[in-house]
């Protein structure tokens, strides 16, 4: 039998401590009802607050918002949990488990659904969404625990993404959330697992990478031998007309890299005029779609004679 359901309070929100409950004189029978899930000791959420947007992010970002409730002033919220908070791009084989890091002396909370770590004083802190986490620079290298470098390069160029004036650009202006200099601040300010892997990332991360797809297809090209591209470039014709900005581009040869994910509709369509465009002007396009994406030799193989193909020698 269902338990009872009196309405909880609107000061609560959605997320809230088994305490908090308590000084507001929630019985112990109510915080026990069926609408209600525990997340964490000592928590409660409200059943169905949990958004219905798929992604590992996602999931990993409500978990983040049901733990703080319990949260303790020397806590922060940090590794990919700090990432996801910050939105930055996650492989889809993410671990949800919250991390939660403890300034020394305190002890690191060791609970079911919770990896602590211990921290010390000098790392930089931010609020994200109401949450105490590791700023952006240091999240970064906390990664390099656990991610590869390709993944390290993705999260390190959405970081760094500067909004730039262009062609139809969103945010021109945006303040990044870090800069190269930063992360390899982060990097040399102590001793870190990892160290190796994030510098060797930090040597391809860019500032102009619009996409996690795209930064591991140009970090692909690159440490298979093939030149850098150009990234996220507006180019035009002879007549000055705007042809597209070009995912990753060699302007040299002209040839274009293009990401294409699943579109449909209207953005489908403008799509497929920016590639008639491109080549209407003389341009190769390859297209990368998550089908070629999965195919990395091939991948390779194509941008290489598409090159070759204009004269590149190497």
């Amino acid at each position: 039998m269902a338990r009872s359901r009196n309405r909880l309070p609107t000061a609560l929100g959605t997320h809230f401590s088994v305490a908090a409950a308590t000084r507001r004189g929630i019985p112990r029978s109510r915080l026990r009802a069926d609408d209600l899930s525990s997340p964490f000791y000592g928590v409660r959420a409200l059943v169905g607050a949990e958004s219905d947007e798929p992604g590992s992010e996602e999931t990993i970002r409500r978990l983040a918002h049901a733990y703080a409730p319990r949260a303790r002033d020397v806590d922060f919220l940090s590794h990919s949990t700090a990432a996801a908070l910050h939105h930055a791009p996650l492989p889809m084989n993410t671990d949800a488990m919250i991390h939660v890091s403890t300034f020394k002396p305190a002890r690191a909370p060791r609970t079911r659904g919770v990896i602590g770590h211990s921290a010390s004083r000098s790392v930089p802190t931010v609020t994200v969404d109401g949450i105490r986490v590791s700023d952006p620079a240091a999240t970064w290298v906390m990664l390099g625990e656990s991610f590869d470098v390709p993944w390290l390069v993705a999260v390190g160029d959405y970081f760094c993404r500067a909004w730039r004036e262009g062609y139809g650009r969103p945010h021109v202006g945006r303040v990044p959330l870090a800069t190269p200099s930063q992360l390899a601040d982060a990097l040399n300010s102590c001793r870190r697992v990892g160290a190796a892997k994030l510098r060797d990332a930090l040597c391809y991360v860019r500032c102009d990478s619009w996409s996690p797809r795209e930064s591991l297809t140009r970090y692909l090209l690159v440490t298979h031998g093939l030149p850098e591209p150009v990234l996220n470039t507006d180019f035009y014709d002879s007549h000055g007309c705007h042809l597209a900005c070009i995912d990753m581009a060699y302007p040299e040869y002209k040839v274009a890299v293009e990401y294409q994910g699943r579109v449909h509709g209207v953005q489908y369509s403008q799509d497929i005029e920016r590639v008639e465009r491109l080549r209407a002007d003389g341009w190769i396009v390859v297209q990368v779609s998550s089908e070629l994406f999965n195919e990395p030799d091939t991948l390779v193989h194509r941008v290489r004679d598409a090159l070759r193909s204009r004269g590149w020698r190497g």
